[in-house]
């Protein structure tokens, strides 16, 4: 049943909140990580094959321990995405983030009229009628966190109409993918691809809704949190699982 989404909650206090990437669609690892205490999980739908039966699994696993689960969608399928906030979603999140009117249509079909253009469905999001229709529909329109991500040379530029789109609730980088489209290759760290990271940051600021950094270094932290961010995505499962299992692999070859 969709409660107060305690992540919007935090983003409205400025409260220091962490999340991470789910790349490896394993309800077992989406347990792992709401156990582990971050306050969000990314379950990508844009890079991986994730099945439905298995999304609202790991989404009700993220959900019954007060982790709000954000979908990275691949495309604007509004119908999708309408079936993936009814298994429970917090909120969506939209890559490479520069089509003004895409994004609007997105915002249109996550949230009921006369906000949006949502179809309604109850069932688990309403506790199977424990929460009145009414209630979780207002409770959506208000809680609801659409969450663009922004990956390119025109998604910068555009930054000013995309915090204007109702819903958007947080801005997200995309560092990697910028710095590829930039003509840098993968190169998140180069000074060019952080000048204009900072550039976001300071417009999210400008309008009032937070920005989501991806530090890559201790240095890139201690930037961003003396610049007032208290939002931070801690990078991907994949990539902490694989250097866990080299290091301990590495480790016990050392001890022969």
């Amino acid at each position: 049943m969709l409660k107060n989404i305690t992540l919007n909650t935090a983003l409205n206090s400025s409260k220091s909140v962490y999340g991470i990437l789910n790349s490896v669609p394993d309800p077992m690892i989406v347990e792992m990580i709401v156990n582990a205490g971050y306050d969000f999980v990314i379950l990508d739908m844009e890079h991986l094959p994730h099945n439905e039966p298995l999304l609202k699994q790991c989404i009700q696993l993220a959900v019954s321990s007060d982790c709000a689960a954000l979908v990275r969608i691949a495309g604007a399928d509004c119908k999708q995405i309408g079936r993936v906030l009814d298994m429970g979603a917090a909120g969506i999140v939209v890559p490479q983030a520069e089509n003004i009117e895409l994004l609007r249509a997105i915002s249109k079909s996550m949230y009921f009229p006369p906000k949006g253009k949502r179809g309604i469905s109850g069932g688990s999001v309403t506790g199977f009628g424990k929460l009145a229709l009414a209630d979780y529909i207002s409770l959506a329109n208000q809680q609801l966190l659409l969450i663009p991500m922004i990956e390119s040379i025109a998604g910068i530029e555009a930054i000013d109409d995309i915090l204007a789109v109702d819903g958007v609730s947080m801005i997200m980088e995309g560092a990697l993918d910028l710095a590829l489209n930039m003509g840098l290759g993968p190169k998140p760290t180069h000074p060019d691809v952080q000048q204009a990271l900072h550039y976001l940051a300071q417009r999210c600021q400008q309008h009032g809704i937070p920005f989501c950094a991806n530090p890559r270094n201790t240095e890139q932290m201690r930037f961003w949190h003396d610049n007032g961010i208290t939002s931070y995505l801690c990078g991907e499962d994949r990539g902490f699982l694989f250097r866990a299992l080299t290091g301990c692999l590495n480790e016990m070859k050392a001890a022969r």
